[in-house]
């Protein structure tokens, strides 16, 4: 069972890139699965940033900048697989 760790706040469509707001931990890595009313994808985190600057890992609370495969929408969640 996949565990929810986070929601889309935002999608940057030019660069394809994510801001989820996490209520859990997240590493590069880990593998996610991101589910909306139109977006179902797994994808393997491989790029994460807070304040434009690379890290490898995240923890609750924290608004990150996450490279993605496909468009999202505001209000997808994220959950970890």
């Amino acid at each position: 069972m996949d565990k929810e760790i986070g929601k889309v706040t935002h999608y940057f469509e030019k660069v394809g890139v994510a801001i989820v707001e996490l209520s859990d931990d997240l590493s590069i890595g880990d593998e996610i699965h991101i589910k909306g009313s139109t977006t179902d994808f797994v994808q393997e985190v491989e790029n994460m940033q807070v304040d434009h600057k690379e890290i490898e890992s995240s923890k609750a609370g924290d608004e990150i900048g996450l490279k993605v495969n496909e468009r999202v929408r505001p209000n997808d969640l994220v959950y970890l697989k």
